[in-house]
Parts: structure tokens; C-alpha cells; sequence
């Protein structure tokens, strides 16, 4: 899917790390949550409260879930991630990316 179709979007960006992640919230009809934003190069750690779908549409970076290896994850792939855990990111190349969060 390239589009989202009747959401509202949040004006306020969510940055994080000095400004090298942000984005922006999308609320969608059904009461479901995607966030779409961009993170420069650098090493992330990230907590959920609930799981999630990261979609990386461009970039590469290598992920670090709970209990797992580092992956390599480039554009056009995805992963999950449980709730309530931590999880990093060692971004390699400017990443674009979706995250949906999964009630």
C-alpha cells in the first residue's frame, strides 16, 4: 500500500535523539495507529508499550530484538516487535519508515 485514505494526522511531530528520528502520527477510522517518519544514521534503542510493525520503506539498518541477533533489514522489508520490550536500531543508510501499532 503506497497511500492511507481518510485519516487524521497529528500536526505535532514525535522527534527523538536530538531530532535524528521523527514523525508523524496517522489516526485511521477503525481507532488503529501508524506512525510514518524518518531516522538519519545512527544507533537507536526504542521501548513499546504494545507490539508493533516496522515497515522500512528505504534505508537499511540492522535490528536488535529481544532475545534474537542483529538482522540486516533494508527497504521494502519488515519486522515485529513485541510489546513491552526494547529494541535497537543501528541505522546505516537515512531510513524512511511505518510503524503499526498492534492492539
Amino acid at each position: 500500500m503506497t497511500e492511507f485514505k481518510n485519516v487524521t494526522i497529528i500536526k505535532q511531530a514525535n522527534v527523538y535523539f536530538d531530532g535524528n528520528v521523527n514523525s508523524r502520527t496517522l489516526l485511521f477510522a477503525d481507532g488503529s495507529k501508524k506512525t510514518l517518519g524518518f531516522m538519519q544514521p545512527g544507533e537507536y534503542t526504542f521501548n513499546t508499550a504494545e507490539p508493533e510493525l516496522m515497515e522500512i520503506l528505504a534505508g537499511e539498518l540492522d535490528v536488535q530484538l529481544p532475545d534474537s541477533d542483529w538482522q540486516t533489514i533494508k527497504g521494502g522489508e519488515s519486522f515485529n516487535v513485541p510489546g513491552n520490550a526494547a529494541f535497537t536500531m543501528k541505522v546505516k543508510v537515512a531510513s524512511d519508515y511505518c510503524c503499526s501499532f498492534l492492539q
